[in-house]
């Protein structure tokens, strides 16, 4: 019995796809790697990282990487070694040129000498763009499974 198979998309839809999954490839092993500046580059100046987690969105580069910091820094200290894991990624380019990418992110936490565990799974939003030919997100909302979703 054979199966009808569906196209997947134009060869631009497809090489945008790629090019999104290379860009949270670079932009989670940044973070992972406590690359925080080099992370927080990867946010438009004026960038909104916002999470039902925080009380308040992070407003800018500058809010986004000291947020970044400070966390990296937690982390460090209490040796845990962090991995974030994008999947099930969906990209909608938008009429404006903007790109609406949708994620799931399971983030693993293994402590020094420990063994590896999920910390948390992440329903993700971002809206990205294009600055100088390279992407860049301009607002990234995250929801924690864990919390209500404000």
């Amino acid at each position: 019995m054979s199966q009808a198979v569906q196209a997947v998309g134009s060869a631009e839809d497809i090489a945008l796809y790629v090019e999104v999954q290379q860009f949270y490839g670079r932009q989670m092993r940044y973070l992972d790697e406590g690359r925080v500046q080099e992370w927080a580059k990867t946010f438009t100046e004026d960038g909104v990282f916002a999470a039902n987690a925080h009380p308040e969105p992070a407003r800018g580069r500058t809010a986004i990487e000291a947020g970044a910091l400070e966390a990296a820094t937690r982390l460090t200290e209490q040796g845990i070694q962090r991995r974030h894991w994008l999947g099930m990624v969906q990209v909608d380019p938008q009429p404006d040129g903007s790109i609406v990418a949708k994620s799931y992110a399971v983030i693993i936490g293994t402590p020094l000498g420990g063994r590896a565990a999920v910390d948390l799974s992440c329903d993700c939003v971002d809206v990205l763009v294009r600055e100088g030919g390279a992407l860049l997100v301009r607002e990234r909302q995250v929801y924690r499974d864990d919390l209500p979703r404000n």
